[in-house]
Parts: structure tokens; C-alpha cells; sequence
């Protein structure tokens, strides 16, 4: 493993994973994907976790850059407290398009999308914990901002699992890179420039 991902564990590790200089590319197993139940009457947990424990509020952030061209194909971060508590927030392809998708997930799953443009370079993520808040933007590359995206209740925990993920629920092989992961300490609370 690369220095930058020292300390990381994967939930489902994928059949295919390369760390680079900074940079992690993962092809997807078969059928991954992270849901529960609404909707589609389905639970899945299966998805590409990789992972640290963090402590306390804190902000992560990552560029997602991937070969989007299945339904559902998807990459992001994801912040987890179990199977049944988790959030998961990123790129994900449905009706030809590459959205900003966010899922939270209390005992059963919601789903939002927002309409973005992606550059070439991928999409830089941020996910930031207020306490029971989780705070969900995306650096929109045309003006250089934080854009925001969701604010969302999360349960309170002393630690949760905060890291890279994704899936490919209706085939393998879906390919995504993930580079400059960081976390650090909470951005401040204002929700207005």
C-alpha cells in the first residue's frame, strides 16, 4: 500500500486495485453497489470501502475521476458508522449523464441528485462533520467555489470510517481514480461567503 493510504482498510476490497503517486484506480467487482431497501426492495452492502477511522468533526476531501458509461456507475467518498448508517456522495451516471449523487442512509437509503458539469480532471469532493451534521459539497472547476450540495443529519459517534468508494450495480469493471485524499480538521461552520 502507498504511503498516502498507510493505516486504509478495505470493506469488499474489488478484484483490481493500483496505488500510484497520490492516486488510487479500482475496477469494480460484479453487481457492487451500497443501498437499503427503499424503493427498489433491495440491500446491498457489497460496494468498494477504502477506508481510516476518524475521530471527532473533521473535513475529507478527494478529486473522483472514472469511465462512466453504465447505469449506476458511481465513485466518491463515504462516511460510515455500520451497515445501516452511512453516507455516500459523488459521480454517478444515470440517464446519460454524470451526476452529483448523494445518498444518506439511516436504517433505509435516500437518493439526490444535482446536475453538474465534470472537467476532464474529475470532480473534487468535500464531506465535513459538524456533529450530527454532514456537510456535502463540490469544487465547481468554472468559478474555483465550494458549491454546496446537501446538509444532512448523521448520527453522533466518538469515531466513524471515512474514505474513497464505489460501485458498478449492473456490471464489473467500472474503472475510477481517486487522488489527493486528505482529511483534517473541520472547515469552519458558515454555510455563506
Amino acid at each position: 500500500m502507498a504511503p498516502d493510504f498507510a493505516g486504509m482498510t478495505w470493506l469488499n476490497p474489488p478484484p483490481h486495485h493500483v496505488f500510484g503517486d497520490g492516486t488510487l484506480t479500482v475496477r469494480t467487482g460484479k453487481d457492487t453497489d451500497f443501498w437499503r431497501e427503499t424503493f427498489y426492495g433491495f440491500w446491498r452492502d457489497n460496494g468498494h470501502f477504502l477506508y481510516r477511522s476518524v475521530d471527532g468533526d473533521f473535513t475529507a476531501e478527494v478529486t473522483v475521476n472514472g469511465k462512466y458509461e453504465v447505469l449506476y456507475d458511481q465513485a466518491g467518498l463515504m462516511l460510515r458508522l455500520s451497515e445501516n448508517h452511512w453516507i455516500k456522495a459523488g459521480i454517478e451516471y444515470t440517464d446519460g449523464l454524470a451526476y452529483f449523487s448523494v445518498v444518506v442512509t439511516n436504517d433505509t437509503s435516500d437518493w439526490s441528485l444535482v446536475n453538474i458539469v465534470a472537467g476532464s480532471d474529475g470532480v473534487r469532493i468535500r464531506l465535513t462533520r459538524h456533529a450530527e451534521a454532514i456537510r456535502i459539497q463540490y469544487l465547481d472547476a468554472a468559478d474555483g467555489r465550494w458549491k454546496p450540495v446537501r446538509l444532512a443529519y448523521f448520527p453522533i459517534s466518538k469515531t466513524v470510517d471515512v474514505g474513497m468508494m464505489c460501485c458498478s450495480p449492473q456490471r464489473e469493471g467500472f474503472e475510477a481514480t481517486f487522488s489527493d485524499f486528505t482529511v483534517g480538521p473541520a472547515i469552519p461552520r458558515d454555510l455563506h461567503d
